[in-house]
């Protein structure tokens, strides 16, 4: 049996951009819980659906969990958006989603936008690794001790950034990444669509307008200093910081990418 709660993607600029399956879960839900009422009015005005509508934002989700779950209990169909592309990714309903888990009651998603991925893909940045992260913390030091945790991976990292917060938020990553390259996209699927790249150090000129993902290249791969060794040099290194040989074999066989059993070779006699 098909669950009767459905968390809906909407479109994330174009109102075009809405799959016919979910306009068919709005138009067959019995109530439509939103981040925003007057928001999603827009959009289901656009289609003509009307429907009896609620509010479910990150200040009253435990509430708007319970009311979902008492809907669903009476048999009725719940539709879950929020203002734009896939709830719960950087928008609310995570609460939601944990709470009709903790109940034993079943939900379905219907895909749909999502401007991390599309952003991603304008950005021309690779694609078979990538970080999302979100939005940064307002706090300066908060957001310092996040980047941190980010600033050696060597995947694309993407980030989501308000309009008024762009310049700041590029600064705080260039103090703690360095130089990266970076892509800000904005207006996605919009007439006036954007992805301009750039250097961290220069951030991004002109005014700001907009909801933005910020696209970051990975961390490079750096040289480890050991490398520049000889074989037995580098060998010797860990060995004199109180590693035994075979142990010191088989991490500088790791440093320079090569088989334990063709580095040994080089500690005969040592």
């Amino acid at each position: 049996m098909e669950p009767n709660i459905y968390f809906v993607a909407t479109p994330i600029g174009n109102l075009k951009d809405i799959t016919l399956r979910a306009l068919e879960a709005l138009r067959g839900a019995d109530v439509i819980f939103c981040e925003d009422t007057r928001h999603s009015l827009k959009l289901l005005s656009a289609y003509d659906i009307k429907k009896p509508l609620y509010s479910c934002h990150k200040f009253n989700e435990r509430e708007a969990a319970e009311k979902i779950i008492a809907n669903a209990k009476e048999g009725k169909r719940v539709a879950i958006i929020s203002d734009a592309g896939m709830p719960v990714i950087s928008d609310p309903g995570n609460t939601v989603c944990k709470s009709l888990k903790e109940a034993g009651v079943e939900y379905t998603v219907i895909a749909g936008a999502n401007a991390a991925l599309s952003a991603l893909v304008l950005s021309a940045f690779p694609a078979d690794k990538f970080t999302f992260i979100g939005f940064l913390p307002d706090k300066a030091g908060e957001r310092k001790t996040i980047l941190e945790k980010y600033k050696n991976l060597d995947t694309t990292l993407i980030f989501h950034v308000a309009p008024q917060d762009v310049d700041r938020h590029i600064s705080s990553i260039y103090e703690c990444f360095g130089e990266r390259n970076a892509c800000a996209v904005r207006e996605i699927s919009k007439l006036h669509e954007e992805a301009v790249h750039f250097k961290l150090s220069d951030g991004v000129q002109g005014e700001k307008r907009g909801e933005y993902v910020l696209i970051v290249e990975g961390a490079r791969e750096t040289e480890n200093p050991l490398n520049n060794l000889s074989e037995q040099e580098h060998i010797l290194h860990y060995m004199a910081g109180g590693m035994d040989k075979k142990d010191a074999v088989k991490q500088a066989a790791k440093d320079r990418g090569i088989s334990k059993s063709e580095m040994y070779k080089f500690s005969l006699g040592l």
